[in-house]
């Protein structure tokens, strides 16, 4: 799995400082939140963001390598943060399908336990490639 770092990076894919993926407004025909379906969906249906990634918010909260640092920006070091250090929980990012809005914006993470499990969280796989 990628770190918070990269995955933020990625999720922007080249829009920095906006708030979502597409831009700074929410858009109903680029992300399921809010209760708009009923359980997740395959991923793919909207349009490749920035870098060409698929479904970067919305859908499903993502499971990250980092564990969970309420400090996160400010501990860790501008070009290429490793991640934080060990903790009871884990990072997941980018809004879920039965989320609010706000939770699909590109700096808004939460934590929970690696134990948990919800249909609203899922995972992304990383490879080293590009």
């Amino acid at each position: 799995m990628p770190t918070e770092a990269k995955w933020e990076y990625e999720t922007r894919g080249g829009l920095a400082g906006k708030g979502y993926p597409w831009g700074d407004s929410v858009d109903s025909n680029k992300a399921y939140y809010d209760g708009c379906v009923e359980e997740p969906r395959a991923v793919g249906i909207y349009a490749a963001k920035g870098y060409g990634l698929y479904g970067m918010a919305g859908n499903v909260y993502e499971w990250w390598a980092d564990w969970y640092d309420e400090n996160y920006y400010s501990n860790l070091p501008v070009k290429n943060p490793p991640g934080s250090g060990p903790d009871s929980s884990r990072v997941l990012r980018g809004g879920s399908w039965n989320y609010p809005t706000n939770d699909l914006r590109v700096a808004t993470g939460l934590n929970s336990s690696p134990t948990y499990k919800y249909s609203y969280y899922g995972f992304r796989c990383a490879s080293g490639s590009h």
